[in-house]
């Protein structure tokens, strides 16, 4: 980098905290810090979603996937996330939405203190929150990872420099903020990713090398299968209803976008956009990757520093710098959309069950709880950025693929199916029983059945048994002890009513409290 490359990237975060300011005066209250009060445009909740789907593991983890196996890296991931967000259109992005609309709510957990009981809903905050730290620790990671290459910052220096800036930001701005970085940093993805892809192309063609006689170069023989190695059709099915529940709500900070917009058919079109970008977009970006083996050799035996190497090699200095902008804008995007969606889980669903002064919040106190939780959330996943490649942990594709994945069903599956008719039946001993023993499951196949099988259980294995577990528990119990009262199945039919807005068919005046549950607070 020089000094032109420098003024990119600190021009970049100037700009990305001048849209914090600014939208800091749209923020008033908790409601509008945590869903923008329902008035986010379909087409920027749409962008917002699909970009704090990205990270720089993209371009370190799945680029070493890209230069090692080929087109795979785009047939189990990004293509599996294009189909689930675009089933969940239907299926979840409506309901979503009308938690906020009809039922008042700022956090995604919060319907479940009445959906469930507030034994469920804790522990799937706090165990959703846990997961977020280490998932959001492995983004700062990646992106410090990218940093060093092309600076030689430390990691340390790298994670302390993108979550101060990004701290900044979200804190003072809260979703308002985070939407409108992504949609800068989308259209600085679209210059970098179009950027590269072209420097790619030339390259390849100074070599003598075709844009579609590539694929028969030595070096990429294997590469066009689309499932190859350890990411075969288990792997790709297990990962397309993994993200079908994580992209449409159950990690959280995609909900917010749902739950952002004016309505459930907006939030529909939202969730269509994201799918849309999500099935196109990636093929531009993975392209330079796939025909990385053809242009450098990586140094990591993984491959993940492939993509750095080349865009040192292959960019002038300007646009070394836009594109090193857009490793940040990915992660940076990821990881506010995070901070903000774990803050309101704590400031909405957990802090008043451990203070009574939370429960007495006034709408300055309730905003300044969430922009302190937030602040705190980002210095945590911080600190769990520097044990990425620990024992613990090992490699950041090793904690996005198998710890968050593998972790996600469990804790989504309750949330998710809860909204949906057919899953009335199933209570409290379901949602809590399938969660529970779904994370034993997964520490049963990675751990004690791993060590003690030759060659370790499979990948696909690894992040698709919990998920099936609790799946099935959820359902089976459900249907063995069915807990669907008359207050629960009310707040079923409010989510799953037609009509939009709190007028709409099935109001959330209309749902009856549960017994008891006004003081199931202040009991504890």
């Amino acid at each position: 980098m020089n000094s032109l490359d420098w003024a990119v990237l600190i021009g970049y975060f100037g700009v990305m905290v001048a849209i914090g300011v600014w939208s800091h005066k749209r923020v008033d209250n908790v409601s509008d810090f945590f869903t923008a009060g329902g008035k986010m445009p379909w087409w920027l909740s749409g962008i917002s979603h699909h970009m704090s789907g990205y990270s720089a593991v993209m371009f370190t983890g799945y680029a070493g996937i890209a230069y090692t196996y080929g087109v795979t890296s785009f047939v189990t991931w990004s293509f599996p996330i294009a189909l689930g967000i675009a089933i969940g259109a239907n299926l979840f992005a409506p309901r979503i939405n009308r938690l906020r609309s009809r039922l008042h709510v700022a956090s995604p957990l919060e319907y479940l203190k009445n959906r469930y009981n507030l034994g469920t809903q804790q522990a799937l905050a706090w165990s959703g929150m846990l997961l977020k730290i280490v998932d959001v620790g492995a983004k700062w990671a990646a992106i410090a990872t990218l940093l060093s290459v092309f600076t030689g910052i430390s990691l340390n220096q790298g994670i302390l420099i993108t979550g101060a800036i990004t701290a900044v930001y979200c804190t003072i701005g809260g979703l308002w903020a985070d939407a409108l970085t992504e949609l800068g940093q989308f259209i600085i993805q679209l210059l970098a990713g179009v950027s590269m892809f072209v420097a790619v192309v030339l390259k390849l063609n100074d070599k003598g090398i075709g844009f579609f006689g590539a694929w028969d170069e030595p070096a990429l023989q294997g590469h066009g299968k689309p499932l190859v190695g350890p990411y075969g059709t288990v792997f790709l099915l297990a990962f397309l209803f993994i993200k079908l529940f994580e992209y449409n709500g159950g990690m959280l900070n995609q909900a917010q976008r749902y739950m952002a917009t004016s309505s459930g058919h907006e939030a529909k079109r939202s969730a269509r956009l994201s799918a849309i970008l999500w099935l196109v977009w990636p093929v531009v970006l993975f392209f330079p990757m796939w025909m990385s083996p053809l242009l450098v050799k990586a140094q990591k035996p993984d491959g993940s520093d492939s993509y750095g190497l080349m865009t040192e090699q292959l960019l002038p200095h300007g646009l070394l710098g836009l594109v090193i902008v857009g490793f940040f804008s990915h992660t940076m995007a990821m990881c506010s959309s995070d901070a903000n969606a774990i803050a309101a889980v704590f400031t909405r669903d957990c802090a008043p069950v451990l203070s009574k002064r939370a429960r007495a919040w006034n709408a300055r106190s309730g905003l300044i709880a969430a922009r302190v939780t937030t602040v705190v959330f980002l210095g945590l996943s911080m600190a769990a950025a520097t044990q990425v490649n620990s024992p613990a942990f090992k490699d950041i594709i090793t904690v996005v693929i198998k710890w968050v994945a593998g972790l996600m069903g469990p804790m989504a599956i309750p949330m998710m199916l809860g909204l949906l008719r057919p899953f009335r039946r199933s209570g409290p001993t379901a949602a809590l029983t399938s969660w529970a023993l779904g994370l034993f499951a997964f520490w049963l196949v990675n751990y004690p059945i791993n060590w003690n099988v030759e060659g370790g259980v499979p990948l696909q294995y690894q992040v698709s048994v919990p998920l099936a577990v609790s799946l099935i528990l959820y359902i089976a119990i459900g249907f063995i002890k069915p807990e669907d009262t008359p207050e629960r199945d009310a707040l079923i039919e409010t989510i799953n009513s037609d009509g939009d807005g709190p007028g709409g068919t099935g109001a959330a005046a209309a749902v009856p409290a549960p017994a008891g549950a006004a003081d199931d607070v202040s009991r504890l």
